[in-house]
């Protein structure tokens, strides 16, 4: 088995699974933190929103990229938010063909929500860590997003239009 770049061997299985653990407690916040919204969208729906909100206005070729999902899949998920007043649909001046997607107030509002109440559960369970393994595990945090790279919840800047 070759070895990436800057690796000393492979992970040890008692890093892979704190790494577990650690995912499961974070996709649980992501999950509970839905609940806010009381079944106003769903999981997919949600996060084409939270694309959105990061993209701005953007082409929905550039959404399903992000969302990596199929250019119809995003078309019927647009069709939902658009009857529900979540977002808006509409073109590119001079390029009639190029169907562009964008948040509504509304659609801003259910993201908010969301990020309020993930960023208030992060908060209680940092503060029940001693300030000194706090500052480790957001720098431990930081490298692990930077090595993970695009695809793993970041939006590559290059797919917000110009």
């Amino acid at each position: 088995m070759g070895r990436s770049a800057g690796c000393e061997g492979p992970a040890d299985p008692d890093s892979l699974e704190v790494l577990q653990a650690a995912t499961r407690v974070l996709t649980g916040v992501a999950l509970r933190s839905m609940d806010v919204l009381d079944g106003a969208v769903t999981l997919p729906q949600f996060r084409m929103l939270a694309v959105l909100a990061d993209l701005g206005q953007a082409r929905s070729i550039q959404v399903a990229r992000a969302l990596g999902l199929e250019a119809s899949t995003v078309t019927r998920l647009a069709d939902r938010l658009v009857t529900s007043g979540h977002i808006v649909r509409g073109s590119e001046p001079g390029h009639r063909g190029v169907v562009t997607l964008e948040l509504t107030g509304t659609g801003q509002l259910l993201v908010d929500r969301v990020v309020a109440w993930r960023q208030q559960e992060l908060a209680r369970m940092l503060a029940l860590l001693p300030p000194a393994d706090r500052v480790r595990l957001t720098s431990a945090l930081r490298q692990l997003v930077a090595v993970a790279g695009e695809g793993y919840g970041t939006i590559s800047r290059s797919l917000v239009p110009v």
